[in-house]
């Protein structure tokens, strides 16, 4: 279903970010964890970005299927996860169901600031 990932963007449904916590890391000076949920309904779809710190995810349910910058597109089910580090372009995320909504649980690991952790390019 990958020929889906590159529908037009502005006609798919958007990921939903919930924050959970922001905590700074008391033995690393300068940095904070950051967990949030990203919803992913039916067929939504997030484009290009960056995050200012590291990312794992772990996709809580459904299938997702996303793409580092320089690499293959890869799908994660529930349990799955992936690494993205500071600064890489993530292509695309993307629900590959039109049926079913997705979660995952990103935990990034950034400058003690809870700022922004998306950045699109």
């Amino acid at each position: 279903m990958s020929g889906h990932a590159g529908a037009e963007p502005s006609v798919r449904p958007a990921t939903i970010v919930t924050p959970i916590a922001c905590t700074p890391l008391p033995d690393i000076a300068g940095k904070s964890i950051t967990t949030a949920v990203v919803h992913f309904p039916p067929n939504a779809y997030t484009p290009k970005h960056r995050h200012p710190g590291s990312v794992t995810a772990y996709v809580l349910s459904g299938t997702i299927q996303s793409q580092i910058a320089g690499e293959s597109a890869e799908t994660y089910s529930a349990g799955q996860t992936w690494f993205e580090p500071t600064g890489a372009v993530h292509s695309f995320a993307h629900n590959i169901s039109f049926t079913e909504d997705a979660d995952l649980l990103a935990i990034f690991v950034a400058d003690t600031n809870c700022g922004p952790l998306t950045i699109f390019d």
